[in-house]
């Protein structure tokens, strides 16, 4: 197990769920990173990403949560601007939804690689994933390999890699390795529109749903409509 501190990218989804459970299994020392950046679920986002980080016993000096709602300010998605409706899935589609945050993970990212340098921490992991983010352009290995690049030329000692250990893997595969890591699924949300109950049926609780269904597990989450997906 390394004993070098590592930061981990914890939304609350399940994605970034998995990918504190993977982080967790090779780093002795993790420090987790929230971003609001006044997405329509930020409330409950930010209640499961203490719940996940109280169950990984993340002390709090290791928890930072900043604040980046100018994201919200500039709108272009239906995640951040009111104006926008969240869209019910239509399928796969190689088109890019509306849900698709302009440049969201360069922001993050910058925001987790500027934390690094203050504490030392020499890998940051975030939970990516191609197939599962719609064709989102800053989720494709492509887009890590070049943003690795640019740490590198951009930081102090230049030392600092971005790890996506689930940006290939399916949804259910994704499920199956919560199970097999008992990573407490419970505790994340995936929802764009609702925080009580999840909706059910935008993309993101679609690619959820049938993540679980083609796994043969039921999600523990309360949904307020379960469509078959799978």
């Amino acid at each position: 197990m390394n004993e070098k501190l590592a930061v981990v990218l914890v939304s609350g989804g399940m994605d970034s769920l998995v990918t504190a459970a993977i982080a967790n299994e090779k780093h002795k020392n993790l420090a987790f990173l929230h971003l609001n950046y006044g997405q329509n679920t930020e409330e409950k986002e930010f209640e499961c990403f203490h719940q996940i980080a109280d169950h990984y016993k993340v002390p709090q000096e290791l928890r930072k949560v900043v604040d980046i709602t100018f994201l919200k300010q500039i709108g272009g998605s239906s995640l951040t601007d009111d104006n926008i409706d969240v869209k019910k899935y239509k399928g796969d589609s190689d088109e890019i939804p509306d849900s698709y945050v302009p440049f969201r993970n360069t922001h993050i990212v910058s925001m987790a690689v500027s934390w690094s340098e203050v504490i030392g921490a020499e890998k940051i992991y975030i939970g990516a994933v191609e197939e599962d983010s719609s064709g989102y352009p800053d989720c494709r290995p492509s887009y890590y390999k070049a943003l690795n690049a640019l740490i590198k030329e951009g930081t102090k000692d230049g030392i600092i890699e971005v790890i996506t250990p689930v940006i290939a893997m399916k949804k259910h595969e994704i499920v199956q390795k919560a199970v097999d890591l008992k990573a407490p699924i419970e505790k994340s949300w995936s929802c764009y529109e609702r925080s009580d109950k999840a909706c059910g049926e935008c993309d993101s609780c679609a690619l959820r749903l049938r993540g679980f269904q083609r796994a043969g597990l039921e999600d523990p989450i309360p949904y307020l409509k379960r469509p078959q997906y799978s």
